[in-house]
């Protein structure tokens, strides 16, 4: 390991705590699950409930975990980072 990457690895922030992962689950989860059910109830109101969920989870998932887990680790690196420029 060269010095760069030694300094890189030492300056990289934690992971998150179980708290903020859930946090940031949430915030994730919960407006997705809201845009589908919007924008596919009335096509998914005729369906069995465990379809539906099928479904949403199908749908959402991939949403959640490529689409918008990357953007808030991002945005919590950014805010630390932030934060420990002012402290």
């Amino acid at each position: 390991m060269n010095a760069t990457s030694a300094t890189a690895a030492s300056t990289r922030p934690a992971p998150p705590t179980k708290h903020q992962l859930a946090l940031m689950i949430w915030l994730a989860v919960f407006p997705t699950l809201t845009v589908l059910n919007l924008a596919l109830g009335s096509w998914l109101s005729t369906l069995s409930p465990v379809l539906r969920t099928f479904i949403l989870a199908t749908v959402a998932v991939p949403i959640v975990i490529y689409g918008l887990m990357p953007q808030l680790h991002r945005l919590r690196m950014m805010l630390i980072a932030r934060a420990g420029r002012r402290g």
